[in-house]
């Protein structure tokens, strides 16, 4: 089992759709997915049509108490430890339980046979829940946006990652994905110049196409669900084998 963490604490940046899109796909390829939601906006879950969430059915106690992983929710052929927005209460919660930061990770270690991989869906923070993530990965993914709030966001992430590190020496950022990319637009090829200069490794940068994105949140499915074939899905498809090649699955990613 591998445990991917998909950060920025900044938002809007594209972690959820990455989370929900790529972890679709790896369990269309044959894995065993767990898809882990710890942002109390609830997105994740809503995005994979899971809704009216009890807070039992979160990570809460087990962040708070070092309780057992809660039992998943299927969605589309994917395990989901659903949020709500009553989580955030986890991040004081936490605070003065000693160890309270491994408790996700020690939780994983448990169910190490019931999954080949692991992607949690940070909250757009650097508070308790975001370090909660971060420590119970084994790579992280970061989107950055090719606007300019991506490139001022930057500096806020070198420091999050070098804390994260502090707590976990081997941690490393698997891939940086350039997101909400227009390259009819100056500012975003100029932004993706300044990344690829700045930033390794990088994918392959994921177009802005917000029609099917917005339509699929909606309707509570992933891309691959509510727009099989789209433009939108062959480019979740080259990021899905590109997560996969860092991360060390052998999987073959198909349409």
């Amino acid at each position: 089992m591998i445990t991917a963490t998909i950060f920025n604490h900044a938002g809007g940046a594209g972690k959820t759709s990455i989370t929900r899109d790529v972890g679709y796909q790896f369990a269309q390829a044959g894995l065993r997915v767990l898809l882990v939601d710890l942002d109390p906006q609830a997105n994740l879950s809503s995005w994979l049509g899971v809704r009216n969430v009890s807070i039992d059915a979160t990570v809460y106690d087990l962040a708070t108490t070092g309780a057992p992983l809660p039992e998943p929710v299927e969605a589309h052929g994917l395990h989901v430890i659903p949020s709500q927005v009553d989580l955030a209460l986890a991040e004081t919660g936490m605070l003065g339980v000693p160890g309270s930061q491994l408790f996700l990770r020690q939780a994983l270690e448990q169910v190490r046979d019931r999954y080949d991989v692991v992607l949690i869906d940070s909250p757009p923070s650097v508070g308790q829940l975001a370090i909660l993530g971060a420590v119970a990965a084994d790579r992280l993914i970061v989107p950055v946006p090719t606007r300019q709030k991506g490139l001022d966001a930057l500096p806020g992430l070198q420091k999050a990652t070098a804390l994260y590190r502090r707590m976990r020496p081997e941690l490393t950022v698997a891939l940086y994905v350039p997101t909400l990319y227009n390259d009819r637009r100056s500012h975003d090829r100029e932004v993706l110049d300044m990344l690829r200069g700045g930033l390794s490794p990088l994918s392959t940068p994921m177009p802005e196409r917000p029609a099917v994105w917005l339509d699929s949140t909606m309707d509570g499915s992933p891309v691959g669900v509510y727009a099989p074939g789209s433009p939108v899905h062959g480019d979740v498809l080259r990021l899905t084998a590109e997560v996969a090649r860092v991360l060390g699955l052998n999987v073959t990613v198909t349409a």
